[in-house]
């Protein structure tokens, strides 16, 4: 949402490449009790990986068909609060996307979906260190976790948009930048 924010204020293109990760696995202890979140019966599966797996039947449309997609699927889960398990709310995203409905519902139930959600998640852990969503990866191979709040006036988009690509991206050298907690954000409003 914070990207679509930035072209709106701006008109930039931002060329996103949307890659699942799954927070249900990656913050699980090891030990009693831990298991791999795609292996599970659909049944059981979290409703995050149903996002995931709606996001690659998506993809397989097209590029084109993701980029609209996963804007409206984030509008729909962090705004309207759909819960991401309910098959008939991600086919409403679709819908509004312009989706091939028909297909995206025999991907959306096709398990090789999680297939993707795996080498995904474990590409991001391996080979980028990823621990958290969302997590930015720049072309010079530069990686950065960003945690925001809600942003509230106009503006505000483009301007962190633009000075986290210059910190992050361009001063590798740069490990980390973070607020004292708790409270955070102190002073922004909810």
């Amino acid at each position: 949402m914070w990207l679509d924010l930035v072209k709106q204020e701006t008109g930039e293109e931002v060329d996103v490449e949307w890659r699942p990760f799954s927070l249900d696995q990656v913050n699980q202890k090891v030990g009693e009790g831990y298991y791999i979140a795609w292996d599970e019966p659909d049944e059981n599966l979290a409703p995050a990986l149903w996002g995931h797996r709606a996001g690659i039947a998506a993809k397989r449309q097209g590029k084109e068909a993701l980029q609209r997609f996963m804007p409206l699927l984030l509008k729909a889960r962090h705004i309207d609060r759909i819960e991401l398990n309910d098959k008939d709310a991600l086919k409403a995203v679709a819908k509004e996307a312009g989706l091939d409905l028909e297909q995206f519902a025999k991907d959306l139930d096709d398990r090789s979906t999680l297939d993707d959600v795996a080498a995904s998640h474990q590409e991001a852990v391996n080979d980028l260190g990823v621990f958290g969503t969302p997590t930015l990866v720049f072309p010079n191979g530069g990686t950065s976790f960003l945690k925001m709040s809600r942003l509230t006036s106009k503006g505000q988009a483009a301007r962190a948009f633009h000075s986290v690509m210059d910190l992050m991206e361009g001063d590798l050298f740069i490990g980390e930048v973070k607020r004292p907690q708790p409270p955070w954000p102190k002073g922004v409003p909810d």
